[in-house]
């Protein structure tokens, strides 16, 4: 536990000395955000906003993970490793797109074809190497089947390894793809993202923790109520050390922003926190703890569905926070109010965590 207070409080001392110096970098050089004409009129005065505040996040977290390690002399896991590795590899693939859409000034960024042949080499390699590397117990960092709080029986090996991989490939990819647009869905409001991933990274330190406490590898008598898995404590440091960091970086998000953290910090923290939910074996339990990124991400998707199908709007703009913008809420309003909503579906989330652990007891 003290590994990930450690990592914890470095990355939050990291990205609050390095939010400030990053911008002073970033204003020196002219690189502000370019604002889309379709979107919401109010959002004209962030134009020329310091953009790619990912690279502090992601930094801020790299650095005090391996810190944290560092100090307490333990050794850093591939499971761990793996998950930073596909944040920072999804973070890459959004600093090239902020950085072309900054110097052609246009919305457009990356190519799709560029833009999706990296995502899938970061998401392909992440889930290949995750069924590598098997701790003295035979278990690798992620596994075949198919998750909810725990692994079900539902196997995507079916009793073939190559097949396995090549399903859990596409699973892998699935999840990071929904996971990691959803996120960059929500960054549409000053602080809105980094808020709600905060809590979210938050209920990976409390579900990480307690998967170390409850390890079946450390017990003499082990239950049906127990995990087996890899590396939880781990796992929970490299949660802690990302929920700081986007603390860290929110003190200069809030509105009104003095940074964004662009598709470079939304796409890295949406893999961050797909890489956790594999890791965790919490796969399906992600859709109550980012319950807020599900009903984003829906309120899109339903507006695509209505206007191709009717030529009609069910809300005023999509994303839904643009919504009630347009509704005449302001942006601080609607910012807190959804970090609630986020809240309440991560208490949501880790009551089910600890409902099915009790259940398990009986």
């Amino acid at each position: 536990m003290i590994a990930v207070l450690l990592a914890a409080c470095l990355a939050l001392i990291l990205a609050m000395v390095g939010t400030p110096l990053f911008i002073r970098v970033l204003v020196k050089r002219s690189y502000g955000q370019f604002v889309r004409d379709d979107g919401p009129t109010s959002h004209a005065t962030k134009r020329g906003t310091p953009t790619m505040g990912g690279v502090v996040i992601i930094g801020a977290a790299i650095l005090a993970y391996l810190l944290g390690h560092l100090f307490t002399g333990s050794v850093p896991t591939a499971s761990g490793l793996l998950v930073l590795w596909l944040a920072a590899g999804l973070g890459v693939v959004g600093f090239l797109d902020d950085f072309i859409k900054i110097k052609k000034q246009r919305s457009l960024g990356l190519r799709p074809l560029p833009k999706l042949l990296g995502q899938a080499f970061v998401g392909i390699s992440f889930a290949v190497m995750a069924l590598q590397f098997p701790n003295s117990f035979g278990e690798t960092p992620a596994s075949t089947k198919v998750s909810f709080i725990r692994d079900t029986n539902l196997d995507l090996a079916f009793g073939s390894a190559v097949l396995g991989l090549i399903l859990f490939v596409i699973w892998a990819n699935l999840i990071v793809t929904a996971v990691s647009n959803a996120v960059n869905l929500t960054d549409g409001l000053d602080g809105l993202a980094a808020g709600a991933s905060v809590v979210v990274f938050a209920a990976y330190v409390v579900i990480g923790t307690w998967q170390s406490t409850q390890n079946c590898n450390l017990m003499t008598d082990a239950t049906s109520a127990c995990y087996y898995m890899r590396d939880p404590r781990d796992l929970a440091m490299v949660a802690g050390a990302m929920a700081a960091a986007c603390f860290g970086f929110l003190w200069f998000n809030t509105s009104p922003a003095k940074i964004f953290m662009g598709d470079t910090g939304s796409l890295a923290i949406g893999g961050a926190i797909a890489g956790l939910a594999i890791m965790s074996r919490t796969e399906l339990l992600l859709v109550a703890l980012g319950g807020l990124f599900v009903i984003i991400t829906l309120s899109v998707i339903i507006q695509v569905i209505s206007f191709k199908t009717t030529g009609k709007r069910v809300f005023r703009m999509a994303p839904l926070q643009h919504h009630f913008e347009l509704k005449g809420w302001a942006e601080v309003t609607i910012v807190v109010r959804f970090w609630i909503i986020a809240a309440l579906f991560v208490i949501a989330g880790i009551c089910l965590f600890y409902a099915e652990w009790v259940s398990r007891l009986g």
